[in-house]
């Protein structure tokens, strides 16, 4: 296994390795991390509170690099105050700098905000609920190939399609038997979902009364808290257990039967973050204090979750001074991965 001392930058006690790792340490825990798209601005990211309190927050913190200086700025009036902790956080996905420049994030509902040069203010919230009124929102994906649809996930075993622009549900759908923990869209009009009930489903919005189970957790009454679609490769996705050390990968042109599972973490995964444009890569993140990027590749004897007979090893691993909570990797700087422990966001030059 390759360590990332040459290009993450792995040890902190030299100047040279310093140059591959940026902290920035915010004034409370850190659960949500997103990038921003634009290209208009310098490098943003938005970072979500986890405080067990009703007032929470999100801010907006730039990244400045060249070849010469690093820094983070952040601005005062670019922190907005958010009810309950966001369990996740987005900006508008596209890099048409014509486009709004919105923030998304869920809790007990899905609110849109607008970025302004000196203020972030609430732009709409998207409220509605055929199950129950009050249920609180898992997660949310933003679609890419309609930038007007969000897709939600919610404890009362829905999954819901929000139009934005006309601040309404599109469809509401029973997706699970149990809670929905995560959701991820894998093209058009297509998304697929995890659950307490175990299972990774794909549904699709031209029939929204069918869907097809891909997966199921072969730990009995084990749930799936986190999926993530390929949006370079829609072949692939990656999905985590509760109380899991394994990534399993998924092909969905092989359903019920993993492609690769990668299980060199020592303790529970937290999350994953394909890389975009190389399709290929995947990092995941554990509470070992560790983050891990794996070079996902089809196996000889298509099919089989073994390579070679051997467990996957990781292509390279970065050692964090806590456990790590949250990953993104950048959609605009494709070298630089978002790391989230305790309250700092880390950037690490991949």
């Amino acid at each position: 296994m390759e360590s990332m001392e040459a290009t993450f930058s792995m040890q902190s006690q030299t100047e040279k390795s310093q140059e591959g790792i940026h902290t920035y340490a915010a004034q409370w825990p850190i659960f949500s991390i997103a990038w921003s798209l634009r290209r208009d601005k310098t490098p943003r990211l938005a970072i979500g509170s986890y405080l067990e309190d009703y007032a929470n927050k999100v801010e907006l913190v730039h990244f400045n690099h060249d070849d010469t200086t690093s820094n983070f700025t952040t601005d005062p009036r670019l922190i907005l105050d958010h009810p309950y902790a966001p369990t996740n956080t987005m900006f508008f996905p596209s890099e048409d700098t014509t486009n709004p420049d919105l923030i998304a994030t869920s809790g007990d509902i899905i609110r849109l905000w607008e970025i302004q040069e000196d203020k972030i203010q609430l732009k709409s919230s998207l409220i509605g609920n055929k199950v129950s009124d009050h249920s609180a929102i898992t997660s949310f994906d933003w679609a890419e190939f309609d930038t007007n649809l969000i897709a939600s996930s919610s404890v009362d075993t829905t999954c819901t399609i929000w139009d934005i622009e006309r601040e309404v549900m599109n469809a509401q759908l029973v997706a699970h038997d149990k809670e929905v923990y995560d959701i991820s869209w894998g093209g058009f009009n297509v998304f697929a979902s995890v659950s307490g009930d175990g299972s990774v489903r794909v549904f699709d919005l031209r029939d929204k009364e069918k869907s097809t189970i891909i997966y199921e957790n072969p730990v009995q009454d084990c749930p799936l808290l986190r999926l993530e679609w390929n949006k370079s490769d829609a072949r692939f996705m990656a999905t985590v257990g509760i109380n899991s050390n394994k990534v399993v990968i998924l092909d969905i042109r092989l359903p019920t039967t993993p492609l690769m599972e990668l299980s060199k973490h020592r303790t529970c995964v937290n999350a994953v973050s394909w890389s975009p444009g190389y399709g290929r890569n995947l990092c995941s993140v554990s509470d070992d204090a560790t983050a891990l990027i794996w070079e996902v590749v089809d196996p000889p004897g298509y099919g089989s979750t073994v390579i070679g007979g051997e467990v996957v090893e990781p292509a390279m691993w970065y050692g964090s001074p806590a456990e790590i909570n949250h990953v993104r990797w950048s959609p605009v700087g494709m070298d630089w991965i978002a790391l989230a422990f305790l309250n700092n966001l880390q950037l690490l030059k991949v």
